[in-house]
C-alpha cells in the first residue's frame, strides 16, 4: 500500500509538472523548437513535446529505477521477514515452555524451549528453562548437554549458568559436583551473593564444617546474612566441629578449637557443654575439671551436673568431695543426688552410693538411678534386689516411651 501511495504521487507529480510546463511554455507567441543531431540522424520537435517527454521520461526513469532498487533489496526483507517470523515464534515458544515447565510437563516444556532456542533472543532463558525440565523428569545427560549449549550459545553467562547447574547438583545431592561449580564461580566472582548463599548451603548439606567456617567471613562482609543468623551459624559450625573433633579423640585439635571460639558464642547457654563433652569423650575429662566444677558453682545446669559425674578425674576422692559441697544448696535435684552415687560406687563408698541413689528414686525415679543402684546391689550379692532395681528401670524406660507416643497423637 506504502508503495502504491509512492506511485501515485509520483504520477501525480509528473503529471501537473508536464501541465505547467505545456501551459507556460504554450502561452508565448513562438514557443521554439528542440533540434537533436546523432551522426546523420537528427530529431527535430517542439519545446513544449520536448519539456513534456523530458519530464514523462524522468518520471519513468525515477519508477524504473526504484523498481530495480526494490528488486534488489527483497531477498534481505524476505530473510528479515524469515527472522522476524520465528523471533516472534520462539518468544511464544518461551512463554509456553514456562507455562508447560511451571505445570510440570517437563518433557512437553523441553521439547518446545529447544525447538525454538536458537532463534530466540535470550537462548540461555531457553536452554537453562530446559535444563531444569530435563532433570525434573530425570534426564540428566540432557540436562548436563543443555547447560553445555547455553555456555555456546552465550558466552559471558558463566556465573548464571553455574548457578543453575549448582542449584540443580543440590537439588539431587550431588554436593562434589556443586561444590566444583561454586569453587570455580567463586574464584570468577568472589563477591557475588548468590555464590556465596549457595556455598553455604552446599557446605551445610554435604556436612563440611570446616567449609562453613571458612566462609562465614565472606557471608558476614557481603551481607549475604543478617548478624543474627550469622552469630547462630558460628554457634552450630563450632559445635559441629567440636563433635567431630570428639569423635577423633584428638584433645590438641579440640583444645584449639576451643581457643579460636568467640567469647560471645563460648558464653551462649549450651556451648561450653558441647566442649566438656567433647574433652571427656577424648578421654581428657581431667584437663576441664577444674573449670567445669567452677561453671557449676557460678551456674547450676544440670547437664553439665551429668558432665561433671563422666569426668575421668585423677583424684576421685576429691571430685566427690567438690560435689557434696553443692548438696546443700541442691538437696532435691534427683539428677545431681545419681551423680552423687555414681561417683560414690567409684570412690568404694558403697554405702553412701545406695543412700544417694535411694533418695534419687524417692524423688524422680529415672532409668539410669535405677541401673546404678542394680549393679550396685549385684556386686554386693543381693541379686534379687537387683533384679527389682532392673526390672522398675525398664517400667521407667516402657512409661517413657509410651508417653512419647502419646504425645504424637
Amino acid at each position: 500500500m506504502k508503495n502504491i501511495m509512492y506511485f501515485l504521487g509520483s504520477l501525480l507529480v509528473a503529471l501537473i509538472a508536464a501541465f505547467l510546463a505545456n501551459k507556460w511554455l504554450g502561452g508565448f507567441e513562438n514557443p521554439g523548437y528542440v533540434l537533436i543531431g546523432i551522426g546523420h540522424w537528427s530529431l527535430e520537435t517542439s519545446l513544449i513535446v520536448f519539456a513534456v517527454s523530458l519530464i514523462m521520461g524522468f518520471f519513468v526513469f525515477y519508477i524504473l529505477f526504484r523498481g530495480l532498487g526494490w528488486l534488489l533489496r527483497l531477498p534481505g526483507k524476505i530473510k528479515n521477514r524469515g527472522k522476524s517470523i520465528k523471533f516472534n515464534r520462539s518468544q511464544e515458544a518461551l512463554i509456553a515452555g514456562l507455562v508447560d515447565s511451571a505445570e510440570g510437563n517437563w518433557e512437553k516444556a523441553e521439547k518446545v524451549l529447544i525447538k525454538h532456542a536458537s532463534h530466540s533472543g535470550a537462548p540461555l532463558i531457553h536452554y537453562l528453562t530446559a535444563a531444569r525440565a530435563a532433570q525434573s523428569r530425570g534426564a540428566f545427560d540432557k540436562r548436563d548437554e543443555y547447560l553445555k549449549q547455553a555456555a555456546v550459545q552465550a558466552p559471558g553467562s558463566d556465573v548464571a549458568i553455574g548457578l543453575t547447574q549448582a542449584e540443580l547438583h543440590l537439588s539431587e545431592k550431588q554436593f562434589e559436583q556443586a561444590l566444583e561449580t561454586l569453587t570455580r564461580l567463586q574464584s570468577i566472582d568472589p563477591t557475588h551473593a548468590s555464590v556465596l548463599k549457595l556455598l553455604h548451603q552446599a557446605y551445610q548439606q554435604a556436612g563440611d564444617w570446616e567449609g562453613i567456617r571458612k566462609l562465614i567471613p565472606s557471608l558476614n562482609t557481603h551481607k549475604v546474612l543478617m548478624e543474627t543468623e550469622i552469630k547462630l551459624l558460628e554457634t552450630e559450625v563450632f559445635s559441629k566441629l567440636l563433635k567431630q573433633a570428639a569423635g577423633r579423640g584428638n584433645v590438641n585439635e579440640i583444645e584449639a578449637l576451643w581457643s579460636e571460639i568467640p567469647d560471645y558464642i563460648r558464653n551462649m547457654k549450651g556451648v561450653s557443654a558441647i566442649y566438656f563433652a567433647a574433652m571427656i569423650e577424648a578421654e581428657a575429662g581431667a584437663k576441664i575439671e577444674g573449670v567445669l566444677s567452677r561453671a557449676l558453682s557460678t551456674t547450676w545446669d544440670q547437664t553439665l551436673v551429668v558432665l561433671f559425674g563422666n569426668v575421668q578425674s585423677l583424684d576421685v576422692a576429691r571430685q566427690l568431695e567438690t560435689a557434696e559441697q553443692w548438696l546443700p544448696m541442691h538437696p532435691r535435684d534427683a539428677i545431681f543426688l545419681t551423680v552423687l552415687g555414681k561417683l560414690s560406687v567409684r570412690c568404694g563408698e558403697n554405702q553412701k552410693a545406695e543412700t544417694y541413689l535411694n533418695k534419687s528414686i524417692s524423688i524422680e525415679p529415672t532409668v539410669s538411678a535405677y541401673q546404678l543402684l542394680g549393679d550396685l546391689l549385684f556386686i554386693q550379692g543381693d541379686k534379687d534386689k537387683a533384679n527389682e532395681c532392673y526390672k522398675q528401670g525398664l517400667e521407667v524406660a516402657s512409661s517413657a516411651i509410651v508417653s512419647g507416643i502419646d504425645s504424637l497423637f
